[in-house]
Order: structure tokens, then sequence, then C-alpha cells
């Protein structure tokens, strides 16, 4: 299916024409027919001779109803450009190609209407000069009579030859449909109507409602009034949604992909057609949406747009500013960056326009990547600047979700090991630095890049105990000299661990006892039971010199200790797999003992 949009001013056969073309009646509403003049958007479609489908939206022509005119033109990539012959180009046809020509669209027909009623050649020559410069220069010319239908078949054959010139949208864009109506159908419920222009969509879909970011599902799908199993773009379609009541959703909202829009309510944008003076309050169209918003001149051809209601952007995109004041289209935008910094220092604004003077709007990841210095892929999908089947730049280091500059990573990097070094010199006596702490002094945005930072450094280890470098004790000189003490003593007689009060007596407290532990020098067996690492090995060597199985008190004799130490000491190796009980309490060693030269 192909989308075709009607623009020109009111009362030049618009509507007529869309008639004569489907046979089909596009005024929807009973105050049209009665007075003759589109008031709303209204819809027809038609065959062409090879098949090919073309649906139109006809678009009101009266100045009172630009916005609704918009809404149409909107999403819609081509359109017939209509002038009647006996009046020639009017005022708001000027508006009308005004409008289409911010929006960039450049693929149209344009009809002379009513020749019937006057030579169509004055008319031509005068809508030629108009359209010099825009971006429907040089669109193919058909001169018509719906009144008599002289014409109508050459036009057909023109549509023919504008959609085929039409470049099919990409098979994976993301979905978005800007919804152009919204009403309710006894026994099926919420029902929006809108213009796909990009994506696809199928019954049972997931969607999100933009920008409230509520998700609906797509209980049934028709296009041009026959029910289908999916739709894609671009195409006129119907959604039956489960999920959101009619009265949740307007015209101007978007239904889109999960994870592939996002809502914003910030944009910079180049200026189309440049204004001497730009007032600071204006409406933005943009699909169906129009809506309020302040606007900040930031270089010759730059602005600021700060939007009263968000809207689903991507970097790139066309709208228009129009001033409800004045009534008139001040400017198509382009959108440069629609997630921009904020502009919060002096001379701020000067160094973002020129900034944006360098921008084309083209998606360029490496270079917003660069320029943020980390973002995650999620976000730039979102935005428009990283296809979601995408591959990252090369020069982006890729983190999980993350996509952080290479030039960004080496800094973090380095400051993550000048804040370990400095905390050690600032805390001797504490743990390393917190991953939170690192976080702060590095400006790295999740805890898991630091993470992947420390694994990248063979010099830092994260542990319980923070981060610290590789080898570096922890241990403040008192502790330091009472675990030697303690250390000593174990070596002289290995299993003889010191009671509590001992411990304390020697100046270890829970604290130093734990990090004595974390840092290999002591193992816990118990609570207020501290051998050398080796223990449990020796505990071992030492009972497999016993008749299996053996009772407590001859392993406890063989290893040389008390029953407090000895019977948490076996509990120790029974959890490890390396003795087991017996029935009558006896134990034996799970592994069997080597014999000579074993």
């Amino acid at each position: 299916m192909y989308v075709i949009a009607t623009a020109g001013h009111v009362d030049h056969g618009k509507s007529l024409l869309v008639r004569a073309l489907t046979g089909m009646e596009p005024d929807r509403w009973a105050e049209e027919r009665r007075r003759g003049m589109t008031i709303d958007l209204g819809f027809a479609w038609t065959a062409l001779s090879d098949d090919r489908t073309v649906a139109f939206v006809d678009v009101p022509g009266h100045q009172r109803f630009v916005s609704n005119m918009l809404a149409g033109v909107g999403p819609v990539p081509a359109v017939m450009l209509v002038v009647a012959a006996d009046e020639g180009w009017r005022r708001q046809t000027g508006e009308h190609l005004a409008a289409l020509h911010a929006l960039d669209v450049r693929h149209g027909v344009l009809v002379i209407t009513r020749t019937d009623l006057a030579d169509p050649e004055p008319a031509i020559r005068q809508a030629h000069e108009q359209l010099v410069s825009t971006s429907l220069a040089g669109m193919e010319t058909v001169a018509v009579s719906a009144a008599t239908g002289a014409g109508i078949k050459q036009l057909r054959e023109a549509l023919g030859r504008l959609v085929a010139a039409l470049p099919e949208p990409a098979a994976n864009a993301p979905t978005r449909l800007w919804v152009d109506r919204v009403f309710t159908v006894r026994g099926t419920g919420t029902v929006v109507t809108g213009t796909l222009g990009s994506g696809r969509i199928a019954r049972g879909d997931e969607l999100v409602l933009m920008p409230a970011g509520t998700p609906v599902q797509v209980r049934g799908l028709q296009s041009l009034k026959a029910e289908v199993a999916a739709a894609t773009a671009t195409a006129r379609v119907a959604l039956s949604l489960r999920g959101v009541a009619v009265e949740e959703i307007r015209r101007g909202e978007a239904l889109t992909g999960p994870g592939q829009w996002t809502a914003v309510s910030t944009v910079d944008v180049r200026l189309v057609r440049p204004a001497d003076r730009l007032a600071a309050r204006q409406v933005m169209h943009l699909g169906s949406a129009n809506v309020p918003c302040q606007v900040r001149r930031l270089g010759a051809d730059t602005a600021r747009i700060t939007l009263a209601t968000p809207l689903p952007i991507h970097i790139g995109e066309h709208a228009l500013l129009r001033d409800p004041g004045l009534q008139r289209i001040v400017s198509g935008v382009v959108i440069l960056d629609p997630d921009p910094p904020a502009l919060n220092r002096r001379g701020s604004s000067v160094a973002r326009a020129q900034q944006l003077a360098e921008l084309s709007g083209d998606a360029d990841p490496a270079a917003e990547i660069r320029r943020r210095g980390s973002a995650r892929r999620s976000r730039l999908v979102a935005l428009g600047i990283l296809a979601a089947d995408g591959d990252p730049p090369a020069s982006a280091v890729v983190s999980g979700d993350w996509l952080v500059d290479a030039a960004e990573w080496r800094a973090w990097a380095d400051g993550l090991a000048v804040a370990v070094d400095s905390w050690a010199a600032n805390h001797p006596a504490d743990q390393g630095l917190p991953r939170e702490a690192a976080m702060r002094q590095t400006g790295v945005p999740d805890a898991a890049l630091v993470t992947e930072l420390v694994r990248a450094d063979p010099t830092l280890i994260l542990d319980g105990r923070g981060i610290h470098r590789r080898g570096r004790s922890l241990l403040n000189g008192a502790v330091e000299q009472a675990v030697r003490v303690l250390e000593r003593r174990l070596a002289e007689s290995e299993f003889a661990a010191p009671e509590a009060a001992e411990l304390l007596e020697l100046g270890l407290t829970d604290r130093g006892l734990a990090l004595a532990v974390g840092e290999g020098r002591l193992i816990r067996v118990t609570d207020g039971i501290f051998l050398r690492p080796g223990a449990v090995e020796e505990a071992l060597r030492r009972v497999r010199l016993l008749a299996q199985p053996f009772t407590l008190s001859e392993g406890r004799i063989a290893l040389g200790t008390t029953r407090r130490v000895a019977v948490p000491l076996f509990e120790l190796m029974d959890d490890r797999g390396l003795t087991r009980r017996a029935d009558d309490g006896r134990r034996e060693i799970c592994r069997p003992v080597e014999g000579p030269g074993g």
C-alpha cells in the first residue's frame, strides 16, 4: 500500500478529485457534506491498473484547519498538490507548500483541477514558479476535470509512476504509528487509526503508547477496512487495543515498538528556513502531533526547542514550527540532537551553537558516543542514533549495555587507579575503596562498569573489602604486629588456637581478625578460633596416619590440641568433604591414603 495526502487551497476540488479517483466519499462528517468544505481528515483508497493500492488522506484547505491538515500530511511520504485552473495559486496553497517543504516531502503530483472552467496553462505556469527551490520542484503535472472525468486516466497513470518512485521503507525500521482518530466500537473497545510511517505491526503485538509510556496490546488489525494479520509501512491501519481506554488516548500521540523510541521534551534543531526574528512561543508539528513549545535561538540557523508535551523523536527527523498568533509557518526544522546537554554555564549557548554547526542530523554513533563519553546501547537505539541490529562502532568499548568511547574508558581507568591509591594513602587502616565511592570520584555512571574496569587492570582487585591493589595489606602497624605474634605461636604449636580473651590481649579485635582472614593470613574455624591457612591440610595429614575410622579423642591427640579446637576443626573438615562421620560417631578420611611413591 502507498499513502498520499492531498494539499491545496479550500474549494479547489481536493475532495471531489478523491471521489473521482476512488468512488468513495472522503468527507466523514455531515457538516462537511452540508457545507461542501472539508473540516477534518478524510480517507479513501483505490487500486491502480497494476493492482497497487493507493490510500488518500484528504486534508482541509481552509486556514482555520491548518492543524488538521498538518496532522494528515505529517506522517505521509507523498502528496497530491491541487490548484484550481479558474483561481490559480492562492495563499493557502502557498502555506501548504511551505509545510510540505518544511517536512521535506519530496514526492508528489501537481494536479490542476476544474479545467472545464478555465484554461489550465496559466495556473500551471504560476504553480511551477512557486515550486522552484522547494522539495517538490519538478514534480509531474496533470490537468484534470473531476466534473467531466477529463484527465483522470492520465492522473491515475501519474500516480502509478509516483508510487513506483517512492523509496521502500526499511524492513527493520522502528515501528511508529501516529494516531489521527480515536473511537470505540461495541464489542471491540478502543480503536485508533493512523498512518504507519515506519516499521511493522501485527495482531497480538505489544506496543507502547507515547508519551505516557503505557503498554498496550494489538487486539485486532485492519487495513482499508479489511482484517489483516500484519501491516508494514507505509499503510493506513486501524487497531483495536487492549490495555487503554478511549479517553486515555488522543490524536497526536503515537504507538511505538517497545524500546525503539523514547519520548523527549528538549531537542536541538537546524532551521530549514531561518527567520530574522524567531518568537519564543511556537507550535511544533510532527506526525499528527502539534505541541506548544519554547524556542531558544542558539546560532544563525540553530535553536533549542522545549516541548510542553514530550514526543517520540529520532535524530534526523523533520518537523515544522508554526506561529499560532500570526497563523503562519515559521520554519522547518531538522532534529540534530534529541538528547542535548543542559545549557547552565555562562557561554554554554555559544559553545553549543558551534557544536551544532558541525552536525548534519545524520546518525553517527561513534560521534555521539564520543560526545557523551558513554551511553547505553538501548538509549542510542531509542533515540535513533544506533540501529537495533547495528554493530557498535569500532572505537567504542562494549561493556554489557554500555558503549564507552575509548578515550573515556582510558580516563576512567587512570582515574580509578588514582582513586584507589589515594584512598589507601588516606585510609591506611580501612578496607579498600568502596565501589560507590569509586563511581563518585571517577564519574563512572554504573557500578557494573567499575567492576569491568577493575577486571581490565591486573594490578587491582575487587572483593568484599572493596577495590585495592593486589598484595596490599590492610592491616595497620599494631594489628600487623599482633598477627605476626599469633603466626609465630601457631607455627610452634599448629593447633593451639588462643582463647578469645588471649586474642583481645594481643590486640586482635573481630575487625582485625577479619582483615587477616581476608588477606589469607589466618583461617576462621569458628567464632573465636583462628589457625594458620595450612592447618586443615596438616590435620588431614596427621589423621591419615591413624587406623581408620578414628575417634574424636584419637584425632584430638594426633593434633595435639583441645576438644575446643578439635570439634569445630573436624566439623569443618566434614563440611569440606575431607572426612565423614560413621553412625557410631567415629570418623574416617574420604580420600585414599597414598602409599609410598603415591
